[in-house]
């Protein structure tokens, strides 16, 4: 996103937000089976029974999926939903193009925009006549607009940062929220001194690394988007780039003050760790939210801001973005079911209900309430950071296919000591390359 983007973002949520207090009552819609979308009569409505194939990556709603594939059929006769998920570490993009090499194409899969939208172009239908495009919120359609269509429905918002555990904070004495470098390592010295592990690192992932971590490093830009479009044309480099050599002693800090073991630590480990209280913080997003609340219903949890220097203004931001949408295959048999599903997800106060209350989604539509009792404390604070024009965008969407994946393997690398900082940055910019020379023109 550019950061005009961002700004305009956060202020479609705080509008969105003021709502919040009163709970997910649109009822203008009840939806409890709104048709379909484009007309005509479905397979199902004819009386065929139909299956909508699913193929989606978000392991953290994969058991309440299951939970609302139930509510969906009972109220839609005729329709099946088969929902295959795959992510939690696993490549979902490989698996995808194993999923459409072999000819067992899904109906709906999940694409996220940009770089990934040109990739997979011949394969998205159209969704711009959709009933609930009206209600998206403007800049969470610029990841899949392309020549003004839109070919995805936005899954949700989320955010990131260091989430951290309020307690083991107040038993250390940090009394002060760090917002700076330094008033992180500060933090986590005390932390050490009380005898509580800082950091629960994920690093075994390379999407935590490669990813969310060195998103740090883009959209700290003076202007991100147009940083990576020099990145393209070879007029601005990683190695030697000032934002890159402070995001380094970021990275290093989480090394120093780690748990054991991070280049073995999976995601679901990390997060366990976490929510056990065996760490004070770790990098993730409100997407953790089911998952700790499951493990530990008492844990207080809050969000900090990821500092790279000592500028504590240009520090205290989240990064903020649509992880993901959902997409529909334009070959697909059942066009007119995979669309009245799509719609009834956003439309329905079912599955508005899903989507708050069993997804701990912060919505991506004016429609869409979130009541802080139903998203979770992570969530909570995100808004928070939206609401004060505190947040920075998600920009790896815009890299060549490929690139995160090379960037995680480049910083397992260095957190394993197989290369210094400036071999780590050349690393990255080398890999950049390589992926670019793919990118069609």
């Amino acid at each position: 996103m550019k950061r005009a983007s961002v700004t305009a973002l956060s202020a479609a949520l705080s509008l969105s937000l003021l709502a919040a207090g009163c709970g997910n009552n649109d009822n203008n819609n009840t939806g409890t089976n709104t048709g379909t979308a484009t007309g005509g009569n479905t397979g199902a409505a004819a009386g065929k029974e139909v299956t909508i194939k699913i193929f989606q990556f978000k392991v953290e709603i994969a058991e309440a999926l299951k939970k609302m594939q139930a509510e969906y059929e009972a109220s839609h006769p005729g329709v099946k939903l088969q929902i295959e998920t795959v992510g939690g570490g696993a490549d979902y993009g490989a698996a995808l193009k194993a999923k459409f090499a072999s000819g067992d194409q899904p109906d709906i899969f999940n694409n996220g925009g940009f770089q990934e939208m040109n990739t997979w172009m011949d394969r998205l239908e159209d969704l711009s006549d959709q009933p609930w495009v009206a209600n998206v919120l403007p800049v969470a359609k610029e990841p899949m607009t392309k020549n003004g269509k839109l070919y995805g429905m936005p899954m949700n918002v989320e955010g990131y940062g260091f989430l951290y555990n309020k307690d083991l904070f107040a038993k250390a004495g940090i009394t002060e929220l760090p917002k700076t470098l330094s008033q992180l390592q500060a933090a986590a010295e005390k932390l050490k001194a009380a005898g509580i592990t800082p950091f629960s690192n994920g690093y075994q992932e390379w999407w935590i690394l490669g990813i969310h971590n060195v998103n740090v490093a883009m959209a700290r830009q003076s202007d991100p988007a147009k940083y990576i479009e020099g990145l393209y044309a070879g007029t601005e480099k990683i190695p030697g780039n000032a934002v890159f050599n402070d995001w380094v002693k970021l990275l290093d800090t989480t090394i120093k003050y780690s748990s054991k073991n991070p280049l073995t630590t999976d995601y679901n480990t990390q997060v366990t760790q976490f929510a056990k209280g065996e760490a004070a913080m770790m990098q993730q997003g409100n997407w953790t939210q089911v998952q700790i609340s499951g493990i530990n219903k008492d844990i207080k949890i809050g969000v900090l801001p990821m500092p790279i220097n000592e500028d504590p203004a240009a520090n205290d931001k989240l990064f903020v973005g649509v992880p993901n949408n959902w997409v529909i295959n334009k070959d697909s048999k059942v066009k007119a079911e995979a669309k009245e599903f799509l719609n009834w997800m956003a439309t329905s106060d079912i599955g508005k209900r899903y989507m708050t209350k069993e997804f701990k989604f912060i919505p991506a539509f004016t429609n869409v309430t979130a009541d802080p009792a139903d998203v979770g404390e992570i969530a909570v604070a995100i808004m928070d950071y939206n609401k004060a024009g505190k947040v920075l965008g998600w920009h790896w969407p815009r890299l060549p296919e490929g690139t995160t994946q090379l960037f995680g393997a480049n910083l397992q690398a260095y957190i394993a000591g197989k290369m210094n900082a400036q071999q780590l940055l050349e690393a990255l910019q080398k890999s950049f390359d390589q992926q670019k020379a793919g990118v069609a023109k």
